[in-house]
C-alpha cells in the first residue's frame, strides 16, 4: 500500500502523527444489570419491556445493535453509509451484558469485537474497548478480597472476548478510593476514568505546591498521575471526563443533531493551548439510541464527519496517553470514612449503603433508609458464606480463594471437560463425582455472593424495585447452595435482618415481605423442573434428551392416558444441572382434571415399589374414575405437596394457557362471525342512511373483518404478492370503512416488514427478477393499506449488496441490467442512496 493510499484509508493516523492540538474521545459505558433467573441462568419474560421479551432485548434493539450498524444520511434523508460506531468511540461493556449479546445477537457481538481490533490497528495498538468490574459492584464498599476478584474477573472476561489485555477497568459509578486504586495497579491497569468532582488537588510532577481543585476546577483536557499514599513508588494515570459536557449529553438535548453536539463540545476547546488537549466525555452508552432515540445516528455523524470538520481528531484514551504522558500529579478525595467518591452520589458512596438524599424516581416523600439494613444483611450473609467456603472448600481445594479468583474460567466455559480440567489442577487430590459437585456448589455460592452486590440494588427509591429483587434472588441462590453443602440454613437469620429494611409501600412492608412475595416464588429446584416438564409434556412432545434453561433432561420412561375429562401423565426423568453437574433421578405424576386444574407430584426415585407396579395401580384408578381414591393414593406415595400450573415457568405457562383457551376462543370467533353475517344486511341499511352501526355489533364487525384481513394477507403471500390478487386484501379494508370500522394495520405491518426483509436478504444469495418484483409488490401493498413498514433490515441488506458491487464490479457482469436497475430503484424507494459515499472522507470510513 502506498503512502498516499494509507492516508486516504486512515487519515487520522497521519493527523495523530502530526500531534494535533485538539483530540476528541467519547466514552460509552454500556451496561445492564444481570437479569437472569439465578436458578435458570436465563431471563424470563418481563412485561414492563413489552413488546420486547425483556429489558435486555429492548435496549439491545434500541441501542447496542443500532450502534454496530449506524446510518449516516445524505441531505435527502437517504442512507449514505452504514458504520460501526464502536470503531470510533472508547467503550466498555458489562461482562454479563456482553455474554447476553453473544448468545442473542452474534452479529452485533462480533461487530463489537471487530471494532476493537480495527481501532487497535488504527491507533498504535490501543483498542477502543476497556474492561469493567465484573458485575458493577461499588468497589470501595467491597472487601479487599471481593475487589480483587471483581477486577480479575472483569479483566479475564475481557481477555477471553477481545484477545488482549485491557489498559483500564471501568469502575461502577466511577466509585473509587485508595484501596481500589491499589487493586487496579496490582492488576496492571494503566489508567482509570473518573469524574472531575473526585479530584482533590493537583501539582506539576516534581514540584511541591498543591493546588486545590476540590470544587470541580480540575482541567479535564490533560492527563494526570496518581500515587497511592500507601504505595508512593507506584502509580496509575487518571482521566477526568468533562463533567458539564457529559451532563449535557446525558440529560439535555445535545444529542439532537451532530452540529448541536459539536457546538457544545467545541465550547470546551481552548485556542493556543500549550499542549495537546483532549476533549472527552463519559456517559451511559444507552444515551445513544435508548435514552435518546436515533442518538446512534448523531454519534455516527459526529465521529465520522462533523468532528473532523471542526478540527478535532477522534482518538481513544490509550492512544492519547501514549502520546501525552502526564505532567501533573493528582490526589483524590478520600470521601466519608475513606470510602471514596463516585460520580452519581454527592455524598461519596453513601447512596449504596444508607439514606443520603440521592434517589431515582418515586414519590418525593419516599425515603431510602432501607439501604443500610439491606447492605448490613448482605454483609452478614457474605461473611457467613465465606466461613462455609473456607471450611468446606479447604477439604478439596488447595487454595479456595485463589480458586474463586480463577473460577471465571468455568463461568466462560461450562463444558464438562473444561470444568474437570479446572478442578483437577486446583484440588488436593483426585475428586470423585460428589466432591466435584460440592466444589462447584461452593464456587457458585461465591459467584452469587458477588452478584448480590450489583450496584443497581441500592440505586433507586424502594426496596421493592426489580433491581433489588434481582440481587435478593442472587442472595437466595447463595443461601440454597450453602445449605446443600453445609447442611445449615442461614435463611431465617437473613430474613430477620432483612425485615429491618422498611419499604415505602405499606402492602410490601419490608425486605422480608419483598423476599416472600417476589424472591421465594422464583426459586427453582430439580423437583420444580420435573413438574415443569410433566405438565408441559401433556401438550408438547419432547425428545428423549433435551434441555430446559440450565438443566439437561433425559426421559427414562413415560406413560400418558386420558379417560373422560381426566388425563394422567406419569414417568421417570433424570435431571442434571449444567452448572453444578448434580443429577437427580425423579418420578413424577400429574393429573389434569377440569380444563385448568393440574396436580403434579414429584419424588426421588427409589426401589421400594417398582415403577411399573405403581403405574398399573394409578392408571387402573383412572379408568375406574375413582378420582378421590386416585388423589389419595398419589398423596400416600408422593406426599401431600404438589405443583400446579402457576408453578411452571412463565413462558411455558403462557403457551399452555393459550392452548387450553384455544377452543373457547374459536367458539367466540365463530359467534362473532355468525353475528357479522346475520346482521350484515341490517348494517348496510344503517350506513345507507348515515346512521352509525350499533355499538353492540361494531365489535363483531371489527373482529371478524380483522381475522379475514390477516388470512387474506397470508394467502396473498402464498401467491407471491401478485398485484392481480391484492383486491382480496384491500376490499376487506373498504368494507370496514363502509361500516365505520377502522382496522388496525400494526400486525400487518410487522408481517409485511418480515416478508420484505426475507426477500431482500435472499437477494444476496440469489438475484432474480421475481424476487425484486415481489419486493416492489410488498412495498406498494403496504402503502395501499396504510401499513407503516420498518425498513431497517431491508435497508441493510440492500446497502451491503450494493456496496459489494462497488467493491467487486466484476459481479455486475453476470447481472442483467434490468435487474440491477430494479435493485437500485428499490434501494431508493427504501431510502438507501445507491451511489454510496461520495467524498474521500466517507470512502475512507467505508473502507474500514
Amino acid at each position: 500500500m502506498s503512502e498516499t493510499q494509507e492516508k486516504v484509508q486512515n487519515p487520522e493516523r497521519e493527523a495523530v502523527a502530526r500531534k494535533p492540538r485538539t483530540c476528541l474521545c467519547l466514552h460509552g459505558h454500556f451496561y445492564q444489570p444481570p437479569r437472569e433467573n439465578p436458578w435458570l441462568e436465563s431471563i424470563e419474560v418481563q412485561e414492563s419491556a413489552a413488546p420486547f421479551h425483556d429489558w435486555n432485548d429492548r435496549i439491545h434493539r434500541e441501542c447496542y445493535q443500532p450502534n454496530s450498524r449506524a446510518r449516516i444520511l445524505d441531505s435527502q434523508g437517504h442512507i449514505l453509509n452504514i458504520v460501526n460506531n464502536y470503531e470510533r468511540i472508547s467503550f466498555n461493556f458489562g461482562p454479563t451484558l456482553l455474554s447476553w449479546i453473544e448468545k442473542n445477537d452474534p452479529g452485533a457481538y462480533l461487530a463489537i469485537l471487530d471494532a476493537d481490533q480495527k481501532s487497535s490497528a488504527a491507533r498504535h495498538g490501543h483498542g477502543n474497548a476497556i474492561a469493567q468490574v465484573y458485575n458493577h459492584v461499588i468497589l470501595p464498599l467491597a472487601s479487599r478480597r471481593d475487589k480483587v476478584t471483581q477486577v480479575r474477573w472483569g479483566i479475564e472476561d475481557f481477555r477471553h472476548r477481545f484477545g488482549r489485555m485491557p489498559e483500564s477497568v471501568w469502575l461502577a459509578e466511577t466509585a473509587c478510593n485508595e484501596e481500589t486504586l491499589e487493586v487496579l495497579i496490582d492488576a496492571g491497569m494503566k489508567y482509570v476514568i473518573l469524574a472531575p468532582s473526585q479530584a482533590l488537588s493537583v501539582r506539576e510532577l516534581g514540584t511541591e505546591a498543591w493546588r486545590d481543585v476540590s470544587q470541580n476546577q480540575i482541567d479535564p483536557k490533560i492527563t494526570y498521575r496518581c500515587f497511592p499514599r500507601s504505595q508512593p513508588d507506584r502509580s496509575i494515570d487518571v482521566f477526568f471526563y468533562d463533567g458539564p459536557i457529559s451532563k449535557a449529553v446525558g440529560f439535555e438535548d445535545v444529542v439532537f443533531d451532530a452540529k448541536r453536539f459539536m457546538d457544545r463540545v467545541g465550547a470546551a476547546k481552548v485556542e493556543d493551548f500549550p499542549v495537546p488537549q483532549l476533549i472527552h466525555i463519559a456517559t451511559d452508552g444507552e444515551t445513544y439510541g435508548h435514552h435518546k432515540p436515533f442518538g446512534d445516528r448523531v454519534l455516527a455523524y459526529v465521529t465520522y464527519s462533523e468532528a473532523a470538520n471542526r478540527g478535532f481528531t477522534v482518538t481513544n484514551y490509550g492512544e492519547f496517553l501514549e502520546m501525552n504522558p502526564p505532567r501533573h500529579e493528582v490526589r483524590l478525595k478520600d470521601g466519608e470514612n475513606g470510602e471514596g467518591t463516585s460520580w452519581s452520589c454527592a455524598h461519596g458512596v453513601r447512596r449504596w449503603k444508607d439514606h443520603c438524599g440521592c434517589r431515582g424516581g418515586g414519590p418525593a416523600e419516599w425515603k431510602q433508609h432501607w439501604r443500610k439494613p439491606l447492605r448490613e444483611a448482605l454483609d452478614w450473609l457474605r461473611d457467613e458464606l465465606a466461613g462455609i467456603f473456607e471450611t468446606h472448600g479447604s477439604k478439596w481445594l488447595k487454595d479456595p480463594w485463589l480458586a474463586r479468583d480463577e473460577y471465571i474460567e468455568v463461568v466462560l466455559d461450562r463444558t464438562e471437560p473444561a470444568v474437570r480440567r479446572f478442578l483437577e489442577s486446583r484440588a488436593h487430590s483426585a475428586l470423585n463425582h460428589e466432591d466435584t459437585i460440592n466444589c462447584l456448589k461452593l464456587l457458585e455460592m461465591q459467584r452469587n455472593a458477588m452478584l448480590m452486590y450489583t450496584s443497581c440494588g441500592w440505586f433507586f427509591s424502594d426496596i421493592s424495585g426489580i433491581e433489588t429483587i434481582q440481587i435478593l434472588q442472587y442472595a437466595s441462590r447463595a443461601l440454597q447452595l450453602a445449605f446443600e453443602v453445609g447442611g445449615h440454613s442461614l435463611e431465617k437469620e437473613f430474613l430477620n435482618r432483612l425485615a429491618l429494611a422498611k419499604s415505602n409501600i405499606a402492602r410490601v412492608g419490608d425486605g422480608r415481605g419483598v423476599y416472600e412475595a417476589y424472591v421465594r416464588p422464583a426459586i427453582v429446584t430439580p423437583h420444580k423442573v420435573a413438574a415443569h416438564f410433566a405438565i408441559s409434556s401433556i401438550f408438547e412432545k419432547f425428545p428423549e434428551r433435551f434441555s430446559i434453561a440450565s438443566y439437561d433432561l433425559e426421559i427414562l420412561s413415560q406413560r400418558m392416558e386420558s379417560y373422560g375429562t381426566l388425563t394422567l401423565n406419569m414417568g421417570r426423568i433424570k435431571i442434571k444441572s449444567k452448572v453444578t453437574l448434580k443429577e437427580n433421578d425423579l418420578v413424577f405424576i400429574v393429573l389434569q382434571f377440569e380444563t385448568y386444574d393440574f396436580r403434579c407430584s414429584v419424588k426421588t426415585c427409589d426401589d421400594e415399589v417398582p415403577l411399573s407396579e405403581l403405574e398399573e395401580d394409578f392408571f387402573n384408578e383412572l379408568h375406574s374414575i375413582h378420582l378421590v381414591e386416585l388423589l389419595r393414593k398419589i398423596d400416600d406415595h408422593f406426599g401431600k405437596e404438589y405443583f400446579a400450573l402457576k408453578d411452571i415457568f412463565l413462558e411455558e405457562r403462557i403457551k399452555i394457557i393459550s392452548i387450553l383457551t384455544r377452543g373457547s376462543i374459536e367458539k367466540i370467533n365463530a359467534t362473532y362471525e355468525n353475528l357479522y353475517e346475520e346482521t350484515r344486511r341490517m348494517n348496510e341499511v344503517y350506513r345507507s342512511i348515515n346512521l352509525p352501526v350499533p355499538r353492540e355489533i361494531s365489535y363483531a364487525i371489527q373482529h371478524t373483518l380483522m381475522r379475514k384481513f390477516e388470512k387474506a394477507l397470508l394467502d396473498l403471500a402464498e401467491e407471491r404478492f401478485d398485484p392481480a390478487r391484492e383486491n382480496s386484501v384491500t376490499r376487506i379494508l373498504e368494507v370496514g370503512l363502509i361500516f365505520g370500522v377502522q382496522l388496525a394495520t400494526e400486525r400487518a405491518a410487522e408481517f409485511l416488514t418480515s416478508e420484505l426483509a426475507r426477500r431482500t436478504e435472499g437477494l444476496a444469495e440469489s438475484i432474480n427478477q421475481e424476487t425484486v418484483e415481489e419486493c416492489f409488490h410488498i412495498h406498494r401493498l403496504a402503502g395501499k393499506i396504510g401499513a407503516k413498514l420498518n425498513h431497517g433490515a431491508s435497508q441493510e441488506h440492500l446497502f451491503y449488496l450494493i456496496r459489494r458491487w462497488r467493491r467487486y464490479p466484476e459481479m455486475l457482469e453476470h447481472i442483467p441490467a434490468e435487474i440491477r436497475d430494479g435493485i437500485y430503484q428499490l434501494a431508493r424507494m427504501l431510502q438507501v442512496n445507491p451511489d454510496g459515499p461520495r467524498n474521500e472522507f466517507d470512502r475512507a470510513a467505508e473502507a474500514k
